[in-house]
């Protein structure tokens, strides 16, 4: 247990360093990034064409006249 009292700070003082660095490089996205993310936007924007023409089909099937119709029976 003494071990792990000591243990403890120790890793938590050499990840706080890591912190405090600078970076050299810029912090843009590259363009992966912007594939990724524009990669999912087609996946929502396919999903929601389908989505709306159920929804146009409902709402016209809701304020449709309906109109009954006798069937016979043989």
């Amino acid at each position: 247990m003494k071990a792990m009292k000591l243990i403890v700070p120790m890793v938590m003082s050499t990840t706080s360093a890591a912190y405090a660095a600078t970076s050299t490089q810029s912090e843009d996205a590259g363009i992966l990034t912007y594939l990724f993310i524009g990669f999912f936007a087609l996946i929502i924007v396919f999903q929601l064409v389908p989505a709306m023409i159920l929804f146009v089909g409902m709402v016209k099937g809701l304020f449709a006249s309906t109109e009954k119709t006798a069937t016979k029976n043989n």
